[in-house]
């Protein structure tokens, strides 16, 4: 996959996408990764991207040429990008989305900055999304965001093939406790069904502790998660106050 950013601080980058995960992705040849500068496609000595709004106003306004004429530049080399905005008008960001993106073979993100961007640099836009009900300092910081639960679930990345799958919202659901050595610790002791050497006794116990977390912290996601009739059955019981696994 080819990941593209466009924003006034292509620097911002740097550490994410040269660290961990994002590393690997383009050390095996799964990711190639460019940041832009804004700047570079300005005409003036300031390389202005900004400006004030039209109808007066706070703030600054993010200019609509140098983003369509770097989109012009960019999209010129090779298959046309899939443009993402983030903005708080976009769709809510979750892991079905992020599943939906990692399928295409280039993504552009176009990041704001300031008050805004002018209105119609987002007839560019193939998708608008938002991360949630707050303001960023700028579309950097969640394009990263983005761009890190995309990558993770391109072919390669994850040391374990399993691990994606294994993760919250993968099926709906939120995952599942987890644990390590020591198995007792400050008299906190590890199930003993994770100790067993029962694989089919822990995958069963791991399943209902997603499904008990998921209706305890985040109901809301049960009803498109990805439950059998048994476990519907199971989650009715539990909020009758029945069957409540430790």
């Amino acid at each position: 996959m080819r990941i593209e950013t466009l924003s006034t601080f292509p620097r911002m980058y740097d550490s994410v996408m040269g660290e961990s995960i994002m590393k690997r992705a383009q050390n095996c040849g799964a990711l190639d990764f460019f940041a832009y500068d804004l700047r570079d496609w300005t005409h003036d000595r300031h390389r202005t991207t900004d400006d004030s709004p039209y109808g007066g106003g706070q703030g600054l306004v993010m200019k609509c040429e140098p983003i369509f004429e770097a989109y012009d530049d960019i999209a010129a080399s090779g298959p046309k990008p899939y443009v993402i905005f983030l903005t708080p008008t976009g769709e809510p960001f979750n892991q079905g989305l992020a599943t939906e993106l990692s399928s295409q073979e280039r993504l552009l993100f176009i990041c704001g900055h300031y008050e805004g961007i002018d209105e119609r640099a987002y007839t560019l836009a193939d998708r608008c999304i938002s991360l949630g009900d707050y303001v960023l300092t700028s579309g950097e910081l969640a394009s990263m965001v983005v761009i890190d639960a995309v990558v993770r679930l391109l072919d390669g990345v994850l040391g374990d093939e399993g691990s994606a799958i294994d993760e919250s919202f993968y099926d709906g659901l939120l995952e599942y406790p987890q644990y390590t050595r020591p198995a007792s610790y400050r008299g906190m002791d590890v199930p003993a069904v994770l100790l067993s050497g029962d694989h089919a006794k822990v995958d069963a116990w791991r399943r209902r502790q997603s499904l008990q977390r998921t209706l305890a912290l985040r109901p809301d996601l049960l009803e498109s998660a990805n439950t059998s009739q048994e476990e519907k059955a199971y989650l009715v019981s539990l909020q009758n106050g029945k069957n409540q696994d430790s």
